[in-house]
């Protein structure tokens, strides 16, 4: 694994990225064949627009709430919970408040 962040180390989430003002901040935090962990901030009201990503995800809500909008159906995901996102169906995310989530893309390795 390519790790981004120092390994054996305790590191709170909150110090690993700046939130920006009217934006989205994100940083990859591990990346290897099988994937990738990437921390992101939003400020209220920010979005990504609709996208398919050819891997599975899963959407781990840490703070504030999202809605995310997945095969057309929006699901409001609070702070605390997690969404599962398949491949190849659209999805978008929609930051109600300033919000923090970890995307983790799940890559099938070859057999």
């Amino acid at each position: 694994m390519n790790a981004v962040i120092p390994p054996s180390e305790a590191l709170a989430l909150a110090s690993l990225i700046t939130p920006t003002a009217h934006g989205i901040a994100s940083r990859v935090l591990a990346k290897s064949g099988g994937g990738t962990v990437t921390l992101f901030a939003f400020d209220a009201g920010e979005s990504l627009s609709e996208h398919t990503a050819p891997f599975d995800a899963m959407v781990l809500v840490l703070e504030g709430a999202f809605v995310l909008t997945i095969g057309g159906t929006p699901v409001d995901a609070p702070a605390g919970t997690v969404v599962s996102m398949p491949a190849n169906v659209p999805h978008a995310v929609d930051a109600t408040v300033p919000s923090r989530m970890l995307l983790i893309m799940l890559r099938e390795r070859p057999s």
